[in-house]
C-alpha cells in the first residue's frame, strides 16, 4: 500500500473540499490513488462537490470558441447556481477552457449516460469481433470488450477525456475541483462543435493538434 503523505491529503482536500480525516481515510482505502479517492469521497457524500451536486444550476454562460482562422467553432453552455458566479473571471475561464477542450478533443457527448444504447451495442459488437479475430479465448473476450469500451467512453465523452491543459486530470475532475473552490454546483449542459468543410471531401489538417498547441502556449 502506498504511503499516504500530508501533501497527498492536502491535495485531495483542495480538490474536494472534504475534511482532513475523510481525505486521509479515502486515500488509505484507495491505496493512494488520487482519482479513486476523489470518487470515493463523492460516493460517500463527503466531498463539498458531492454535497452540492443536487443543487439546481439555472444560471451560467453560453460561450463560443473560434479557432484561429475560423476553421473550428464551438458553442457551449455551462451552468452554475448564481449569476454572481457566472460573471466571475474564474468561471468564465473554466467555460473557455472546456470550449477549447471540445474544439481540440472532439467529444460527441457530455457524459456516458448520454450515449444512446444502440451506439454502445454497436461498439460492443465491433470490439467483440476484433477480439475474436485476434484469436482470444471466448472466456476473456467479454473482459476485453469491457476494458476497450471504457477507452471508447474516454474518447467520446467530454467529462471522461483527459483535460488538454493538464492530462493528469479528466474534465470531470477539473469541474469537481472548481465546484469545491467556487462553492457552487457546476454542470456542463450541452455543446456543439463545427469544423469547416466537415463531411466534405478535402484535405484534412490536424486542427485538434493546432488547438492543443495553442492551449499549451497560454
Amino acid at each position: 500500500m502506498a504511503e499516504v503523505t500530508a501533501a497527498m491529503v492536502k491535495e485531495l482536500r483542495e480538490k474536494t473540499g472534504a475534511g482532513m480525516m475523510d481525505c486521509k481515510k479515502a486515500l488509505k482505502e484507495t491505496e493512494g490513488d488520487m482519482e479513486k479517492a476523489v470518487d470515493y469521497l463523492r460516493e460517500k457524500g463527503l466531498s463539498a462537490a458531492a454535497k452540492k451536486a443536487g443543487r439546481v444550476t439555472a444560471e451560467g454562460l453560453v460561450d463560443s470558441y473560434i479557432h484561429a482562422g475560423g476553421k473550428i467553432g464551438v458553442l457551449i453552455e455551462v451552468n452554475c447556481e448564481t449569476d454572481f458566479v457566472a460573471k466571475t473571471g474564474e468561471f468564465k475561464e473554466l467555460v473557455r477552457d472546456i470550449a477549447m477542450q471540445v474544439a481540440a478533443a472532439r467529444p460527441e457527448y457530455v457524459s456516458r449516460e448520454e450515449v444512446p444504447e444502440h451506439v454502445v451495442a454497436k461498439e460492443r459488437d465491433i470490439l467483440a469481433a476484433q477480439a475474436a479475430n485476434e484469436g482470444k479465448p471466448e472466456k476473456i473476450i467479454q473482459k476485453m470488450v469491457e476494458g476497450r469500451l471504457e477507452k471508447f467512453y474516454k474518447e467520446i465523452c467530454l467529462l471522461e477525456q483527459p483535460f488538454i491543459k493538464d492530462t493528469d486530470k479528466t474534465v470531470k475532475q477539473l469541474v469537481t475541483e472548481k465546484i469545491a473552490k467556487i462553492g457552487e454546483n457546476i454542470s456542463i449542459r450541452r455543446f456543439v462543435r463545427y469544423e469547416l468543410g466537415e463531411g466534405l471531401e478535402k484535405r484534412k489538417d490536424d486542427f485538434a493538434a493546432e488547438v492543443m498547441a495553442q492551449a499549451g502556449k497560454k
